[in-house]
C-alpha cells in the first residue's frame, strides 16, 4: 500500500464535501470562511534528507520546501510551527545554534515568524513543519482547462544532481559539486511571485516528488490528459553541460523531485500577461505542454512527437 491508497482507504473518510480539508486532495487545509491555509510536512532523516552532517543546511531544506506548498497556492506564509524528533547527538548545543541561526535567516528572508512546535527524544531524525497563511482564495489542484498551456517556473534536475554528488555516485569538479549540492540544499523557491500566480494560473502544485508524478496529481479527479515535451522541459547550464559529455541522460533525472518549483496551467490567452510577469520578477516561466481530453492518453514527446517511457515517475512512499 502506497501513501494515497492509505488516505483514499482510512482518511478521506473522516472528512466531508465541501470541508476545509478539501476531500485530502491537495496539499493545504483551506477554510474560506476565516481566510486561513495551512500545510504540514513531515521529513525524516534518510529519506527527505541525506543525513544531518549540515544543519545549518537542512533546516534550511525543509523550511522552504514546507512554505512552497502555499506559495504554489498563491499565498503568502505568515507563520510557521516546528516540531522535532532527535536525541543528543543530533540534537546537541552545536547543532542547535546552527538551527536558530539559519531559522533566523529564513524568518527574515520571506518575513516568516515561528508560531510554536514540540520536542521530543527519538533515536531517528525528524521534522515536522506546519505552515500557516491567509487569503479568501487559493488556485487548487484539480481545476485545469481543456487547451490550457502547462508551465514550470526556473529549472529541473538540479537537485537531484546535487544528491548524486553527496550519495557519490557521480564525480564533478568541486565548482560543478557545490552548485548541485547549492541546489540540493538551498531550492529556489519562487516567494515574489506569490501575488501574481492567482492572475495567471488555473491550477497549480509545486514539484516535490517529480515533474510527472506531480503532473499527474494535478489532474488526477478530471477526466484529462497532456502532453509534454522533453526538450522545452527547462534545465540549468550546467546540468545541458553534463548532458553534453554524456555524464547523464535529460529523461533520467527531470522527473526525480526535491525541485520546489511551480508546475502551473493557464489559458493559452495568458502567455504575453505571463511573459510580462516572468520578465517583470525575473523568474523563468517555460511553457513545457498542453492539456488534452482523457480519450488521449499523457505522454511525454520528443521534438519528432516520439513517445518516451519512463521507469521511475516519481517519489512515492510505500508502506507495505
Amino acid at each position: 500500500m502506497h501513501e494515497f491508497q492509505l488516505i483514499n482507504k482510512y482518511l478521506k473518510p473522516l472528512t466531508f464535501k465541501k470541508s476545509p480539508s478539501l476531500n485530502l486532495s491537495d496539499d493545504v487545509f483551506f477554510d474560506k470562511k476565516n481566510n486561513l491555509i495551512i500545510s504540514v510536512d513531515t521529513y525524516n532523516e534518510g529519506v527527505h534528507f541525506l543525513n544531518f552532517n549540515k544543519p545549518e543546511l537542512v533546516i534550511k531544506k525543509i523550511l522552504r520546501s514546507s512554505i512552497s506548498d502555499l506559495i504554489c497556492k498563491g499565498v503568502y506564509p505568515k507563520y510557521y510551527f516546528v516540531s522535532v524528533s532527535g536525541n543528543k547527538k543530533s540534537l546537541n548545543s552545536i547543532n542547535l545554534k546552527k538551527i536558530r541561526k539559519s531559522l533566523k535567516e529564513e524568518q527574515k528572508k520571506y518575513k516568516l515568524i515561528i508560531g510554536g512546535g514540540d520536542t521530543t527524544f527519538s533515536n531517528k531524525l525528524s521534522f515536522s513543519i506546519s505552515s500557516v497563511g491567509f487569503s479568501n482564495n487559493i488556485i487548487s489542484r484539480n481545476n485545469a482547462k481543456l487547451n490550457d498551456d502547462i508551465y514550470v517556473t526556473g529549472n529541473i534536475g538540479d537537485s537531484y544532481i546535487g544528491l548524486l554528488v553527496l550519495k557519490n555516485k557521480i564525480k564533478l569538479n568541486k565548482h560543478l559539486s557545490d552548485y548541485f549540492k547549492n541546489k540540493y540544499y538551498l531550492p529556489d523557491i519562487k516567494y515574489s511571485l506569490t501575488n501574481n500566480l492567482k492572475k495567471i494560473a488555473n491550477t497549480s502544485i509545486d514539484l516535490s516528488d517529480g515533474l510527472i508524478d506531480d503532473l499527474n496529481k494535478l489532474l488526477n479527479n478530471q477526466k484529462l490528459s497532456y502532453n509534454i515535451f522533453l526538450n522545452d522541459i527547462p534545465i540549468s547550464k550546467k546540468l545541458s553541460l553534463l548532458i553534453k559529455n554524456k555524464k547523464i541522460i535529460k529523461k533520467n533525472v527531470i522527473s526525480k523531485g526535491d525541485d520546489y518549483e511551480i508546475l502551473f496551467t493557464a489559458s493559452k490567452y495568458k502567455r504575453n500577461i505571463i511573459k510580462k510577469i516572468s520578465k517583470l520578477k525575473k523568474i523563468k516561466i517555460t511553457r513545457i505542454g498542453y492539456i488534452k481530453k482523457n480519450s488521449s492518453k499523457s505522454n511525454v514527446l520528443c521534438t519528432n512527437e516520439t513517445k518516451i517511457s519512463f521507469k521511475n515517475k516519481g517519489y512515492l512512499h510505500s508502506f507495505y
